[in-house]
């Protein structure tokens, strides 16, 4: 099998060669003009030609655009080595990258394509990725990874949800909440996975003693426990009930980043921001669950802790990381990487304060959205090189 994947790529174009190249690109382009589109929405009237409202453009744009390319981009990668089976390349991989492509442009402009026509093509997207999982995962009788195709169906609901608003002309929030939900559910699982790992395999080779600890019962409580919080937060998004299960998530999921010893690779960037990604995890939970019992206190804070912080960190950690281990370069994080991770925790910690500080609202948003942009932009600036290059994968 592995000559056949290796005499496959030999005929492809490095940038179809896996799943990581293209879509890591859309991401981190998508990631930063979505922002700016934004920021010129709000700050200077910009007109978008979208059927959804401004607001709810702008959150599905960073959902299910820019989070939908990298998860794609980390799947499609990262599924062979789980299963053992030839990666996805050439045309197959050029056509689900270029459904992406076109969800971004049809939900741009469905006010004039068409509600229905955008939502066909960008919900489309993610049945076509749970397929290809799904396909993959039962070909290799890998079923305890089935969990990451209920992600990815749950994803795919969520966006179906958030369509059906401009579709129906009713929009309860249910799609949004969910998607930022599934979201952080998917870091729970595949996160909660992967941080420890990386952070073992770095600490056993720099002598350390101490090393983190792996997926146990504790963990396990903590999915389930998610789960729970990502529904009740869905359905009930403004009782104390659900604000005291936010709270109590958020304190789980804490408490792993505490056995992860992450304060031992504080060495090494390219470690430490993954564990910087979990912590806003934990702290997003805890803020949304402390607005839901002490309402108006955070403003919007809460949720950008969790998608902005969160969502957006663990990105960048792992596509910066992914970058460099599938292309050939060292797993260590050089001056522009280290840039472009101070970059985004500045972008997030601007946003974070802006309704914080209401004289300042609009200019602390613009600040965080060229900070964000500076970040994304500065990784598809320094990082085409190895996604566009041949080289190992």
């Amino acid at each position: 099998m592995a000559q056949t994947d290796t005499i496959a790529s030999a005929h492809t174009i490095p940038l179809l060669d896996r799943g990581f190249r293209p879509f890591f690109f859309g991401a981190g382009l998508w990631a930063a003009l979505a922002i700016l589109m934004w920021s010129a929405t709000l700050g200077h009237g910009l007109q978008l030609p979208t059927a959804f409202a401004p607001v709810t453009w702008h959150a599905h744009a960073m959902l299910f655009g820019f989070l939908g390319a990298a998860l794609a981009g980390f799947l499609t990668t990262a599924v062979p080595n789980w299963t053992g089976r030839p990666a996805l390349r050439g045309a197959p991989l050029a056509a689900l990258a270029g459904l992406w492509g076109l969800g971004r442009v049809a939900c741009l402009t469905s006010g004039i394509v068409g509600a229905v026509p955008a939502a066909v093509v960008d919900v489309g997207f993610f049945v076509a990725l749970g397929v290809i999982v799904l396909r993959e995962v039962l070909a290799a009788g890998n079923r305890r990874n089935l969990l990451v195709v209920v992600g990815i169906s749950g994803v795919a609901l969520a966006n179906l949800l958030v369509h059906l608003g401009p579709i129906a002309g009713v929009d309860r929030g249910y799609g949004i909440r969910l998607g930022v939900g599934m979201f952080a559910l998917l870091i729970v699982l595949i996160g909660g996975r992967i941080v420890p790992v990386f952070t073992r395999n770095w600490l056993q080779s720099h002598g350390s003693p101490r090393l983190p600890a792996m997926w146990g019962r504790y963990d396990s409580l903590t999915a389930l426990a998610t789960v729970v919080a990502v529904l009740a937060w869905t359905l009930l998004p403004d009782t104390r009930v659900t604000g005291g299960v936010m709270f109590g998530v958020g304190l789980l999921n804490a408490g792993r980043v505490a056995r992860w010893c992450a304060w031992q690779a504080w060495r090494e960037p390219l470690i430490l921001v993954l564990h910087l990604g979990y912590a806003w995890l934990a702290a997003g939970f805890l803020l949304l669950g402390l607005q839901m019992l002490v309402p108006g206190l955070l403003g919007t804070s809460a949720v950008h802790a969790l998608t902005a912080g969160a969502m957006g960190t663990m990105v960048l950690a792992v596509m910066t990381r992914a970058t460099r281990g599938h292309t050939g370069r060292a797993l260590s994080a050089d001056v522009p990487t280290v840039l472009l991770f101070v970059a985004l925790t500045l972008a997030v910690l601007l946003r974070l304060a802006a309704p914080l500080v209401p004289q300042l609202f609009l200019v602390l948003l613009g600040a965080a959205a060229l900070a964000w942009a500076a970040a994304f932009g500065g990784f598809v600036l320094f990082y085409a090189p190895m996604l566009f290059g041949s080289g190992k994968s």
